[in-house]
């Protein structure tokens, strides 16, 4: 008998525990993401109706941009509210935010270069698949 109440209590203690093990910040499941996936869409396919010259196009639009505006308000707030009043944006996560934020910049960076590098590279020196000749043929440069 006291082997289990043992057990209960050990398990009751580490169930109620308000101080988390790790420096790390596990989120939450959140209905941003969706929202704003929807708003994105909602975006997109009424810009494309706006564009063809469909009725009621760019009130869908304004539509869209309204709720993409609201979605990602609602997001970031409640992304201010966890670092600022909850407290879990340590200094652990801080510095993994902007890890990952320099990361991106430079996956971006390099993304730029590969595109200008495969112009460059078939500009200066096409191939025969080419023509051998910058512009191919049947496309007409710009006139600069």
């Amino acid at each position: 008998m006291y082997y289990r109440n043992h057990i209960y209590s050990m398990t009751t203690k580490f169930m109620n525990r308000s101080v988390q093990a790790h420096p790390f910040h596990l989120v939450e499941a959140s209905p941003w993401p969706i929202a704003v996936s929807f708003s994105l869409l909602v975006v997109t396919l009424s810009g494309v109706m706006t564009f063809q010259g469909y009725s009621n196009g760019l009130f869908l639009l304004t539509l869209g941009f309204i709720s993409l505006v609201s979605t990602m308000t609602l997001w970031f707030k409640d992304i201010s509210r966890e670092g600022t009043f909850q407290g879990h944006h340590t200094f652990a996560v801080q510095k993994g935010l902007s890890l990952g934020f320099v990361l991106f910049v430079i996956s971006e960076v390099f993304f730029f270069i590969s595109i200008f590098w495969a112009f460059f590279h078939s500009s200066l020196a096409p191939t025969v698949e080419l023509g051998a000749h910058w512009p191919p043929a049947g496309i007409e440069a710009l006139n600069p």
